[in-house]
């Protein structure tokens, strides 16, 4: 007999689950019904920014797969469809129909919950005027640029300094505008330590972005025609012509909240290591809605990023398909970048470290990306953490030119085989000139780290 699936959110988590189980059953077996309230399913949020600032030339090329396209592999997507309640016990779903106003009920046998993540809009008087954008879906992409080119004006104020802070920065840049980021945290990039964030605060402002830091906004101020004219903090106000939030995400768990399932101390839904939500065996979840496994500190942790969510999708998938798959956690590696600064980070920052009660030392050294005689060597800063009584790796973040990000993937491999710091001494990578120091940089990061960790007894 066919069982029916259904899924809530069509984007990453939620429609790679619904293809990969489709993989394995056939339409006779698996019945698969997906909804999405938006416009557009299985695209890369992550490129918003980059089609923001001209690098991409329109949405078309940030969507992986079209509803068309699902279709055609006999998955029943229902766009503009928006999930509004969830019956646990009946296992059915109520979704109502954005355009045509109607509701009904469908029944499941197994669901998937993909339903992402929200943008955090500071309570703050003004905060949802005209000109003020947040930028989360295609949707807001396309909003945002429509606005752009109606405003006249051509000064930006961006609110958050995250990833997607900078990103925008960054990407308003290139546009011509006057670019002012306002962050409540000591430096930008919170996912850095403070000291590594400096060293973007001072790229930033090298490249004409104005930076201000411990600026907690207070109010958004409109014009008489109700439009943004400036944001204020407790200390000044910053004219704005445009407003972008880089306030970061939350989880968008409140139909999961309202049907009674388990949530972690960030509002993001807990599963088990199949991705199924815990105390129920017919339903998964994945992506920015859930909380996953930190494979360093051992604690359950909020970490948004379109590369886990792939992935979730991939193992509910296997899972409701028949096979078996799990996903084990993640180490919390991130890259960005503004302009030609590089930015990377993995495993814990020291406030990440003191919170666990670990006890840890530090090291940062600099280096340059490729070997220092070779044209085109860019420098390169690298803080690595180590704990104190037996070297395991506890993280690292780099700050440097062309060259410098991807370097973090090889802390990240590090830390998920819980190396120490003097096992990596030894790691075998690739050298050549044009590539890298003779010792790497990340390695000479391990090299004196293994030294602090001796010293520290």
């Amino acid at each position: 007999m066919s069982e029916r699936l259904v899924v809530i959110g069509g984007d990453a988590a939620g429609m790679s689950a619904a293809s990969q189980a489709r993989r394995l059953r056939s339409g006779g077996e698996l019945e698969i019904v997906a909804f999405e309230r938006g416009h557009f399913s299985s695209y890369s949020a992550c490129g918003i920014p980059y089609w923001v600032g001209g690098d991409v030339a329109g949405a078309a090329e940030l969507i992986a797969r079209s509803p068309e396209e699902h279709r055609a592999r006999d998955i029943d997507l229902r766009m503009r469809t928006e999930v509004t309640a969830i019956d646990v016990p009946g296992q059915r779903v109520l979704a109502r129909d954005l355009e045509a106003g109607t509701e009904s009920w469908t029944g499941f046998d197994k669901l998937v919950i993909a339903t992402g993540a929200r943008p955090a809009r500071p309570p703050i008087p003004g905060i949802d005027a005209p000109g003020v954008h947040g930028v989360q879906t295609l949707d807001d992409g396309r909003a945002l640029l429509d606005s752009l080119a109606r405003t006249p004006g051509r000064r930006a104020v961006v609110v958050g300094a995250g990833y997607i802070g900078v990103e925008m920065a960054e990407a308003l840049l290139a546009r011509g505008y006057e670019v002012t980021v306002l962050t409540r945290g000591e430096q930008p990039m919170a996912t850095l330590d403070p000291d590594m964030g400096r060293l973007v605060h001072r790229a930033m402002d090298g490249l004409g972005i104005r930076t201000v830091v411990s600026a907690a906004v207070t109010k958004v101020l409109t014009g008489d025609d109700g439009r943004v004219r400036a944001v204020a903090t407790d200390a000044a106000e910053y004219p704005a012509d445009l407003v972008v939030l880089g306030t970061g995400v939350v989880p968008e768990t409140s139909l999961a909240r309202s049907a009674g399932l388990p949530l972690g101390t960030s509002g993001g839904l807990l599963t088990d290591l199949a991705m199924r939500v815990r105390g129920h065996g017919n339903i998964w979840a994945g992506g920015d809605c859930v909380e996953v496994l930190d494979l360093v500190s051992g604690r359950e942790r909020y970490v948004p990023l379109g590369t886990h969510a792939n992935k979730h999708g991939q193992v509910i998938g296997a899972n409701v398909g028949g096979d078996y798959a799990t996903f084990p956690g993640v180490v919390g590696t991130a890259v960005s970048k503004v302009c030609d600064l590089e930015i990377a980070r993995t495993g814990l920052r020291e406030k990440d470290a003191r919170e666990v009660g670990l006890r840890y030392v530090t090291v940062t050294i600099e280096s340059t990306s490729r070997a220092g005689y070779y044209p085109g060597a860019a420098p390169m800063t690298v803080k690595m953490l180590a704990e104190r009584r037996t070297g395991r790796l506890l993280g690292v973040q780099i700050v440097g030119r062309e060259g410098a990000a991807k370097r973090v993937d090889i802390a990240a491999v590090a830390l998920t085989a819980r190396m120490t710091v003097e096992s990596m001494t030894a790691l075998d990578l690739g050298y050549a000139p044009p590539f890298s120091p003779v010792w790497d940089p990340v390695l000479v990061a391990a090299r004196k780290a293994t030294a602090a960790v001796r010293a520290a007894g």
